[in-house]
Parts: structure tokens; sequence; C-alpha cells
């Protein structure tokens, strides 16, 4: 008898395991309270241990609930379906006649996590409730006993009822984990919801989980759009490397990396599922901090739709043996953007404008003209800025019978549009064109005019004729033969009065 005393005294003692803490409760009317219940989660009870206690509430004897049989089932007993000691026999022990006793120098919180595993493999818990709102919730009608309560949060309580004490109170400490996602903005190194890149350029992304206590079956989430292709190797946990140079996992850690490639449930580009044992270790608030790494390529959107990047995490074990997460915090995500800039050639004649064909430029960051952005043509005229060696790229774009090109795949940013070469007979620009690529991709916006122009418009005149001295050309020799007609008249005539004088 002193021995079932003893263990009352353990299992009214046994607080809340990990984060919750407990006190103690009366036969069919006995009530467990979880104070401060997080609103949507889920928390179940299961009776573990039925207790009966004499009139005087001076004998307690425990014995196994029929729903645990196999959770404290002894190797040698033929339960249907078990061959295995199960696990709550590694903290107590069940005499000949059912009662069961605790181990000295058990550990409780191994218990407790032991147990829940077994409960989340029961068809149903005792009781169930989901509160709609923050607040405390309560377990009544409750007969003596010794339960076991779990949440989504990934916490647990086991708190003993008896006729002679005060019901328990569960105080719920924990939070729902949370995950925050950002991006660089390579102008100022500064991290946003949103930033702006050239094609081919590495964009750089960070998530930034608030872990919890108890923490359960964490696995973060990444969903990159088609405009961004992760480099594997980046992937980084609280500054270290979770992966190889080629993306594979490094043998080791305490996270598994995995890519579905969009084959996953959610169509996710990458996962880091973090090892139990890793998140055993948190006991208090913790930050994890992923970072990694991708390449705005040639898919990717133009204009204000912008490319997005979506994380998540989920958490919790559901009901059933096939570890589904019970919960996923909201997706946090950012948005990378690109622009383009349309251009045209044109002459003037008068008030009319007139598209140039044959005009040559070049774009680049530098005023001068230096170190020229190199370009794929994708047809129409549009060129797409090029991807690090890639194929068919060139510098020098020449404009066609249309007068116009569009320049797509651009930072927000300074550049510098430089003729190269002018059409026969036109005069080339005698200095760049600044373009200047603003917020939401507004092409030199101003004070006035803050929503900036539509396209960049490149005068061109064409040149003059030089004005001339003339020449004397064939006129002397008119001239000459002229004179020689006239001369020639006034000889023939004087011979003809020299003759009849003659005569």
């Amino acid at each position: 008898m002193k021995l079932t005393k003893k263990l009352a005294g353990i299992l009214l003692a046994l607080v809340m395991v990990l984060t919750l803490s407990a006190t103690a409760f009366a036969a069919g009317d006995n009530t467990i309270t979880v104070k401060s219940a997080v609103e949507g989660q889920t928390y179940k009870l299961y009776k573990m241990l039925d207790l009966s206690v004499n009139d005087g509430l001076t004998a307690y004897s425990y014995t196994v609930n029929a729903a645990w049989a196999n959770f404290f089932r002894a190797d040698d007993e033929t339960t249907a379906g078990v061959d295995e000691t199960g696990a709550g026999l590694s903290y107590v022990t069940i005499n000949d006649q059912g009662y069961v006793s605790w181990k000295d120098g058990a550990d409780v919180a191994a218990f407790a996590k032991d147990a829940e595993a077994f409960a989340n493999g029961l068809t149903a818990a005792l009781q169930t409730q989901t509160p709609s709102a923050n607040g405390d919730i309560r377990f009544a009608g409750l007969d003596a006993g010794y339960y076991l309560v779990t949440s989504t949060l990934g916490t647990k309580a086991i708190v003993g009822t008896t006729p002679d004490k005060p019901a328990p109170e569960i105080q719920e400490k924990n939070a729902v984990p949370a995950n925050e996602k950002t991006v660089e903005e390579d102008s100022d190194s500064s991290w946003g919801k949103t930033n702006d890149a050239d094609i081919g350029q590495t964009v750089n992304f960070k998530s930034v989980i608030t872990a919890q206590p108890g923490a359960e079956n964490y696995v973060f989430h990444d969903t990159m759009s088609a405009g961004l292709t992760l480099d594997k190797a980046s992937i980084k946990v609280n500054d270290a490397s979770v992966t190889n140079a080629d993306g594979s996992d490094r043998a080791g850690d305490n996270y598994t990396v995995s890519y579905p490639s969009g084959d996953g449930a959610d169509g996710c580009t990458f996962e880091i599922a973090f090892a139990q044992s890793y998140l055993n270790t948190i006991t208090a608030e913790t930050t994890i901090t992923i970072t990694y790494s991708a390449v705005l390529n040639e898919n990717a959107n133009v204009g204000l739709d912008g490319n997005p990047n979506a994380s998540k995490l989920s958490y919790g074990v559901k009901d059933g043996t096939t570890n589904q997460p019970s919960g996923t915090t909201p997706s946090s995500e950012t948005k990378t953007y690109t622009w383009d800039v349309d251009v045209y050639k044109y002459t003037k004649d008068g008030a009319t404008e007139a598209p140039l064909a044959g005009a040559t430029f070049t774009l680049s960051k530098n005023a001068d003209g230096s170190t020229p952005i190199a370009f794929v043509s994708e047809g129409n005229n549009v060129y797409r800025v090029a991807k690090t060696g890639e194929t068919g790229a060139v510098t020098e774009i020449t404009t066609d019978t249309t007068g116009r090109f569009t320049l797509k795949g651009l930072d927000a940013d300074t550049y510098y549009l430089t003729e190269t070469a002018a059409p026969a007979g036109y005069n080339k620009q005698a200095s760049a064109t600044t373009i200047v690529i603003g917020e939401n991709g507004v092409v030199n916006g101003t004070t006035e005019n803050p929503n900036g122009v539509d396209e960049i418009k490149v005068l061109n005149q064409s040149g003059t004729e030089l004005p001339s001295t003339g020449g004397i050309g064939t006129t002397i020799f008119y001239i000459l033969g002229g004179v020689l007609v006239v001369g020639a008249i006034i000889l023939l005539v004087t011979r003809k009065r020299m003759s009849n004088v003659d005569r």
C-alpha cells in the first residue's frame, strides 16, 4: 500500500512536460483545464491509467486502461498485432495483480514523448477540443485516473485526477511557430519583401523560423516561381551549410533536404525536415535562420507581376501513423521584379515623325558606354538580358524599319543608351541618352511627371548639303565659241566690203 501511495504522489507531482505546467483532481466530476489555449490548435485527452481509491481516500491503486494495454505490454504477452515490449514498461513496473508503480530514476519527459507517439496511433482520443479563440478550455466529466493531454503545438502534459485534490490546470506557454521570409535588395543590401534584379543575377533569400519549445515534426517548405532557379549548394541553416557543393545532403547534419521538383504535396521547390533529436534541444523560443540563393532566369515575369518566392513551416503530428503535420504557418512571400524599356529611333520632317532604320545602339551602366550589357534576341525586336555565357548574345542592337526595339530583364538602375553608328546621311548622337528605371519600373520619372515615359525617344537629324561657290564648267567654251563666231562674221563682212571697193 505504501508503494501505491508513493506512486500516487509521483503521478500527482508530474507537471507539464516540456513547456506545459499542471497542478492535479474527483470520480465522474473531475475536470482538467488548459489555460491560455491557442486558437485553432487541437487539444486531446487520453486516459492512460485507471485509478481506484478507497472511501477514506487513504489508498490508491493504478491499473492500465484497456486502450493503453499495448503501450504497457510485456514481450511475453500475447496481444493481437503486437510482438514487442511496450514503451511504457521502460518507465513503470506492473506487478502480477496489474498494479502500476513508477520506476526510480525514470525520465518523465521521455515517458511523455513515448506516450504521445503511442497516442498518435490510437483511433480516437477520449476528448478533443479545438478552440475558436485564444482562452481557457476544459475537459469535464472525468473519472479519477492518470491522463495525457496533447497539443498540436507539439507540447504535452501528464496529469492525475483524484477525489481529494484540486482540479488540475495546465498552463499553455507555447505559441504557434512563425516563419518570415525576406529578400535582399542588391543596391543597398537591405532585406524586405521586394527587390529588383537583372536576368542572370543571383538573388539572396532569408527565412526566419521562430521555433517553440516542444517543437515536433518541423518541415520548412520553399516554393519558387518559374523565373527563379535555386542554387542548391547555397542552402544554409543558422549559417551552416546543410548540403554539399552538388546540393546533396551533408551527412550527419540535423536536417534532411529534399527537392520535390513540383511533385510534392504542395508543389514546393525544396524542403528541410528537422530531425526530432535537434528539435528536442529547443527548450525556449529559438530563432532558426535559413538562407539560400536563386538566379533570376530567362523565364522571369517582366513587370508588375514579379517573380514570387514563398515559404511556410508545417509542424505537429496529425492523428494516425503517417506522421502528417497538424498545422502550417501562413505562407510568407517575397517578389523579385525585373523591368523593360521601349526605345524609338526616329527622324523629323517639320512636325512629322518617321521611324529610322539602321541606327545601332549599346546599353551600359557606365556613362561612357563601356562594358555594354549583352542581350539575346527573342524576336519581334525584343531583346532579353543574356545569362552568363549564353549562346547568341550580342551587345549592339540595330533598328529596323519600325525604328523600335524593347530591352527586357533590367534591374531598377541608371543606364546609358549609346548610339554607336548612325544611318547613312544622318548624324550620330553626340552623347548617350540617360535611362533611369525607378520604383515599380517607372522610366525617367520626375517630380513633374512621376509616371515617367512610355518609351525612350531618340531623334536623329539628317546631314545638310554644304554650301558651294560653284565653277565655270563648260561656260568658258560657249563664250569662246561665241566670240570666234562673231569674229568670223566680222571678218567675212569686212572682206566682202574690201572686195567691192577694189572693183
